[in-house]
């Protein structure tokens, strides 16, 4: 059955917004801006908008960045419940035997999930991803199925995964864009942040082993509101670095592949950094789980259902424009029927501007609704023909 949607606006007055694709087009490219490296992009977190981009769609090999993609999984599997932070992870040979960036897992080592992840964090171990991909998937090729899968979904197309590290391997490639999409959804889950905005942690506190983690984005230290995510280095990939930084209402990625040295890495993403916050500005309009509006529900024990915001709804606009008008549309889908489950899409919430969408979030049931029982819905019919016939 074709879907339909019921269409509802409303007129607000807050500010100028102008489509997500024209910011990037339209913003004056500053002299010195992604210099010497092969590709960039500066993306802010709410909206999605484009703030300025260089070879951003061209694939390239992700070296650690890649490990943004298996610590979303790893965070995923947390919400699931189907890992806890003090479960204890046990090393396999294939683990251990990882070389470049590594936290030194002897084979049979057991760290909890909690250290393993600032291992991987922090540390860009690949050891420690790799024993987490087998927890999660059972094996690392399983788990590479996985990310693939997720990149898929999440509508990555110069994206490919052979590994959960991002150690060199032929048809092992992403791009700027794809990088920015990433860690956007990596950053919509609680508390990640509280890794990779860490500049420096101990594993091994109880033993003779004792192992110091600093954290290879040095910009945490260095730039205000930085915290997160992952940078990577291979000689055929260059110094790349996935950057994330908060100031007032508004969260900025930035990704550079291909600097030829760290120092050159660092001062891409600040001067993309600088740019956008000096330049653009975000007006929140609703937090995640705002209860928005209702959908009638045919068949369930109760006849509608309340619909809230799936994630934070925010506006863009550039620094010093005066305000106009946007409009709100809501967009629900038709025939809902029960069963309904509390977080099920049942419609869309869109702010635009001139007839295009500048920002979206959708729309999701705030609560179960269970089908009706043959009595309740008995009742039903039988209220609603004495009140036809009272009429």
């Amino acid at each position: 059955m074709r879907r339909r949607f019921l269409l509802f606006i409303t007129v607000l007055f807050i500010g100028q917004y102008v489509p997500l694709s024209a910011f990037a087009e339209e913003a004056p490219a500053e002299k010195g801006m992604a210099e010497n490296v092969k590709s960039a992009i500066l993306l802010e977190q709410d909206t999605g908008a484009v703030l300025y981009e260089k070879n951003s769609h061209k694939p390239l090999p992700p070296a650690s960045m890649t490990k943004i993609m298996t610590m979303l999984l790893i965070m995923e599997a947390i919400e699931q419940k189907k890992l806890t932070w003090d479960e204890k992870v046990r090393t396999s040979d294939h683990a251990a035997s990882m070389g470049g960036s590594q936290i030194f897992l002897e084979p049979g080592e057991e760290m909890t999930v909690t250290e393993m992840m600032q291992g991987i964090a922090i540390g860009s171990a690949n050891d420690a991803s790799v024993a987490m991909a087998e927890r999660v998937a059972g094996s690392e090729e399983r788990f590479v199925e996985l990310m693939n899968q997720k990149a898929k979904k999440l509508g990555l197309k110069q994206t490919q995964f052979k590994n959960a590290t991002g150690l060199p391997e032929a048809g092992h490639y992403s791009s700027a864009y794809d990088m920015a999409k990433m860690a956007k959804e990596l950053l919509k889950h609680k508390g990640i942040t509280e890794f990779t905005g860490t500049y420096e942690a101990y594993l091994r506190n109880d033993s003779d082993k004792k192992f110091w983690l600093v954290n290879t984005n040095r910009l945490i230290k260095f730039y205000p509101g930085v915290d997160g995510l992952k940078t990577g280095f291979t000689n055929e990939a260059k110094y790349c670095l996935t950057t994330t930084a908060k100031k007032g209402n508004m969260r900025l990625i930035a990704v550079v592949f291909g600097a030829p040295t760290p120092k050159e890495r660092n001062e891409q993403i600040t001067k993309l950094m600088d740019y956008g916050f000096h330049q653009y500005m975000v007006k929140p309009l609703y937090e995640k789980g705002k209860e928005i509006t209702h959908a009638n529900v045919a068949k369930g024990h109760k006849n509608t259902v309340r619909l809230e915001t799936g994630e934070k709804l925010s506006i863009l606009k550039r620094q010093g424009e005066k305000n106009k008008g946007y409009q709100q549309q809501i967009q629900l889908k038709g025939d809902i029927h029960a069963p309904v489950k509390k977080g099920d899409k049942l419609g869309e919430l869109k702010i635009l501007q001139n007839g295009q969408t500048v920002s979206k979030t959708s729309l999701i049931a705030k609560e179960d609704v269970d089908k009706a029982s043959w009595w309740q819905f008995y009742k039903k019919v039988f209220h609603a023909f004495t009140k036809t016939n009272d009429e």
